[in-house]
């Protein structure tokens, strides 16, 4: 939401430059009430539009806010065949997960359903590598089941066994 209200007062910001360009410039008064009334109307627009947009998955082009992580979780993952394939991903040191969208391609939805399924069998989380929009890297998988971390060492059991004697019991008399 702090995005939202950032955009908000730069958009109000502009258009107030606009509107005082606007009012000192030699022109006639009506052109000078014009763009007042247009940078008014901008406002509730811009930020309406700038909340339609938040339920909106991004494209993966677009993904420059999350520069510097190199994978994240994939939380949620839709494929529409021939359209599009929706992700919705969860990075370790952000609150909010983040809506992506990809171009509809063939080898990254076979390589996708293959890493949820590997996910699923083996109870590990589903990781994308980023960025999104990057040239493929061979052998590299865009989506993977991310490998199971190694058990910890059992503890030394002790070289004398534990006896345990049975607690004895009153004798009736």
């Amino acid at each position: 939401m702090d995005l939202l209200l950032s955009l908000g007062v730069t958009s109000g910001v502009l258009a107030a430059v606009l509107v005082n360009i606007a009012i000192w410039a030699p022109r006639r008064l009506w052109v000078k009430l014009a763009a007042l009334a247009t940078a008014a109307a901008l406002l509730p627009v811009a930020y309406l539009g700038f909340a339609e947009l938040l339920g909106r998955p991004k494209p993966a082009e677009l993904q420059w806010s999350e520069t510097g992580h190199d994978r994240a979780t994939v939380l949620a993952a839709r494929m529409r065949e021939g359209e599009a394939i929706y992700l919705w991903l969860g990075f370790d040191d952000l609150a909010e997960p983040r809506s992506y969208v990809l171009p509809w391609d063939d080898a990254a939805a076979r390589e996708l359903h293959g890493a949820q399924g590997e996910a699923e069998e083996s109870g590990a989380q589903l990781r994308v590598r980023l960025p999104l929009d990057a040239d493929p890297v061979e052998n590299q998988p865009l989506f993977y089941a991310e490998p199971q971390p190694a058990p910890q060492p059992k503890a030394q059991q002790s070289e004398d066994p534990l006896w345990f004697q049975r607690p004895s019991v009153p004798s009736e008399g």
